[in-house]
């Protein structure tokens, strides 16, 4: 059977320098590599990377090396005394380049309505139930100087209306564990070395109260030792990864999944909604939803049905500002 080990080694084979693993995959298609794989996978480009990544990390018979790290690239061993360290010196200055910052004129908000489709839509995230979310406006709170961080800057509902017989519903309603879930979302455009700290304990705190917790970000700087160091992270505290793909939405993933927690943190909930209106408005909307055994989706941030429309209109207005 044909790898995708096999696939990187064909296209290394033909390389005579290192690649990443989008690189590799790029240049694979090119030659018709794809055609022989087994795969069912909507993002086989990010699957050859993490069977790189750990090849390279767990077996000592690899036939890889990965050379640098922002971006790592990936190269056959039996090749490696082609190149010169100048060369391989060369790749370390060139990345000095690249973890620079690109600015964007798009708005932490602008992005609220994709992680909205995102989690709406994306089945590898909600194994196909419908999670609503709708938008904080942190600018409507009360200020006393103890809340900034507090507030998510979205927050997200699941309902089983539709999966629940009536009966079950109005069962549910009075136990003592219910069966709602709710979610927390901190939003920023890119995660990189300089900020991945602070945007993560921010998200730690704005999203103690939930069910489950996520940092979200349009862009994750390519870098090992920064994936590595948000993993940990994620495992000790629970909050969850979400990657958006600006240039394929439905490509958009979940990095680390967060924890689930089966108890809300009531204390804090209160205190939310004492000092926003906005938060106080969702929890009401989720009651009313619950009890009349229907979603009404006015309430919630609108669910975009041309994602790659909006895309483009907030991508075109970069470019003119640029």
């Amino acid at each position: 059977m044909f790898t995708f080990f096999d696939f990187a080694e064909k296209v290394l084979e033909n390389s005579s320098i290192p690649l990443s693993f989008q690189d590799i995959w790029k240049n694979g298609v090119d030659m018709g590599l794809d055609k022989s794989l087994s795969t069912t996978g909507k993002t086989p480009w990010q699957t050859l990377g993490a069977r790189l990544f750990v090849d390279v990390r767990d077996n000592e018979s690899t036939k890889f090396v990965k050379i640098g790290k922002r971006p790592a690239r990936f190269f056959l061993k039996s090749k490696m005394s082609t190149l010169s360290q100048e060369f391989i010196s060369n790749i370390d200055k060139e990345e000095n380049i690249i973890v620079k910052n690109v600015k964007t004129s798009y708005t932490e908000r602008e992005l609220h309505p994709l992680l909205t489709y995102f989690a709406y839509s994306n089945a590898s995230f909600n194994n196909g139930k419908a999670i609503m979310t709708k938008t904080i406006f942190h600018e409507k709170s009360k200020k006393d100087g103890l809340n900034e961080w507090i507030h998510p800057d979205l927050v997200g509902v699941y309902i089983p209306i539709e999966e629940w017989k009536d009966e079950i519903i109005e069962l549910n309603k009075i136990s003592s564990s219910n069966a709602i879930q709710l979610l927390s979302f901190e939003m920023k455009k890119e995660i990189n070395r300089s900020n991945y700290r602070e945007y993560f304990f921010q998200a730690v705190s704005n999203s103690s109260w939930a069910n489950e917790g996520y940092l979200v970000a349009a862009k994750i700087v390519d870098d090992d030792e920064l994936m590595n160091e948000l993993e940990r992270l994620s495992a000790s505290f629970g909050i969850g990864l979400i990657k958006l793909d600006l240039d394929d939405i439905d490509s958009s993933s979940v990095i680390f999944h967060a924890n689930k927690k089966s108890e809300l943190d009531w204390e804090t909930m209160n205190k939310l909604c004492e000092i926003n209106s906005d938060f106080q408005k969702f929890l009401q909307d989720v009651k009313i939803d619950f009890d009349s055994k229907r979603i009404h989706k006015s309430e919630y941030d609108t669910v975009l049905k041309d994602p790659d429309v909006y895309i483009q209109k907030i991508m075109k207005k970069d470019s003119a500002q640029s």
